[in-house]
């Protein structure tokens, strides 16, 4: 199923000079520069009804004229799945995601992901790209995940995580007693050793800023409240793990569960058998796509970690 897309608009005096592109990407800013370059190429944009070139420069006074059909842009099979929604209008979805739920179909994951369960609650998605997920949760983290509804949507949400303007926290229980809070600025890239792991890097890494307060303390771990400022793969756990708490329950950056000494058996069998890494993502705060109202959003914290922060407690 496509939609159809027809815009006619007169290149104003003041974009005389500019690239077609350019120009483009300010007189149709509900769509990406690279959307609007491809319907450039494929001749649905057009200059006075004729083909041009992304570089072509304007004059002035042109018409511009976009037919463009919004097509499916994947394979993935839709289906449905129990998606907890916390919001929903015609822009936007957030979802509370379950820990254990693969966002995007991949390798080892070919259905049954978050993608699939979007695509039958809301079948328009199809012609979103990535069915309109714009950032992604760990499969073993919880949490709040926003979805674009739209192109202009999704450009806009975009554009605010390009730009930091998205406020993300999360909630994570870690290894040790932590101090006070404070803010982990390491670049993060690919494990030089072990591709399926990412790592703080001397050269190479991308800028990564994780800013922590510490929420509650026990006899040997942490609760934490994280705050993203840069969301690299992997962000938080890479960055606990480099200050020397690790996540509780992350095998690939933790280790074998830490028990303290004289720990409780109940303690002790809660650790061993917490079954994911404790990373939940709490809250969630943009600017609507539409209004440019900024609205915030909250997930309370899910049963396992509630247990285990009870456990915690009693261990004290």
């Amino acid at each position: 199923m496509t939609e159809l897309l027809e815009l006619d608009i007169e290149v104003p005096a003041h974009l005389a000079g500019h690239r077609l592109d350019q120009a483009a990407a300010e007189l149709i800013p509900d769509y990406s520069r690279a959307r609007l370059q491809s319907w450039i190429k494929g001749g649905q944009l057009t200059v006075n009804g004729g083909a041009a070139r992304p570089k072509d420069k304007l004059f002035g006074g042109e018409q511009l004229r976009l037919r463009a059909e919004l097509e499916p842009q994947g394979e993935w099979r839709a289906q449905a799945l129990d998606l907890p929604v916390v919001h929903e209008d015609d822009s936007l979805l957030v979802i509370n995601k379950p820990g254990g739920l693969v966002v995007h179909p991949a390798a080892g994951n070919p259905d049954g992901t978050l993608l699939n369960g979007l695509l039958h609650h809301c079948p328009g998605l199809e012609r979103i790209p990535r069915a309109g997920i714009v950032h992604r949760l760990d499969k073993d983290t919880s949490g709040l995940m926003v979805v674009a509804k739209t192109l202009p949507a999704q450009t806009s949400l975009v554009q605010q995580l390009k730009a930091r303007s998205v406020s993300r926290q999360y909630d994570a229980i870690v290894q040790g007693t932590v101090s006070g809070g404070g803010t982990v600025d390491a670049p993060i890239g690919r494990h030089r050793q072990n591709r399926l792991k990412m790592a703080v890097l001397d050269f190479g890494g991308k800028e990564a800023i994780t800013h922590y307060r510490v929420q509650e303390r026990f006899h040997a771990h942490t609760l934490l409240r994280c705050k993203l400022e840069t969301g690299r793969t992997h962000q938080i756990r890479v960055h606990m793990a480099h200050i020397r708490h690790p996540l509780v329950g992350d095998p690939l950056y933790g280790g074998r569960p830490k028990l303290p000494p004289e720990a409780s058996a109940e303690l002790v069998r809660a650790l061993q058998q917490f079954p994911r890494q404790a990373l939940h993502a709490a809250e969630l705060s943009l600017l609507h796509p539409k209004s440019g109202e900024e609205i915030h959003w909250r997930a309370p914290m899910p049963a396992d970690m509630l247990r285990l922060l009870e456990v915690l407690r009693a261990d004290m």
